[in-house]
């Protein structure tokens, strides 16, 4: 994907402004790019339960609460009943996008 940059004059000859929103400062001594983060910019998810949670928070604590035989019972897939682990399942997870629906629909379910 190419992001065009242009200078939009409105801050100055160091602002510049890209198509797809953002706002960046450019250093003319160093000649680096520092983006800039606008407040109207910051995404908050307030309906989302899993905001904040990583893949791993969520499995450690569903083996937590289930264990790995009772968590294959609720989600089939082999890598809770064949020498589970969670580096392995977190792998499986990452790559299984049906999978790690079905787990955060889990965690949803049996926590919030």
């Amino acid at each position: 994907m190419t992001v065009g940059v242009h200078n939009t004059g409105l801050a100055g000859p160091n602002w510049l402004h890209i198509n797809i929103g953002s706002v960046i400062r450019v250093s003319q001594a160093k000649k680096k790019v520092f983006p800039l983060v606008v407040p109207s910019m910051i995404q908050t998810q307030p309906n989302n339960p899993l905001h904040g949670l990583t893949l791993e928070k969520i499995l450690t604590r569903l083996v937590e609460h289930y264990g790995w035989e009772g968590l294959y019972d609720e989600v089939r897939v082999n890598c809770f009943c064949n020498e589970p682990s969670i580096k392995s399942s977190l792998k499986f997870l990452r790559r299984t996008q049906w999978a790690r629906d079905k787990v955060e629909a889990l965690y949803i379910n049996t926590f919030c």
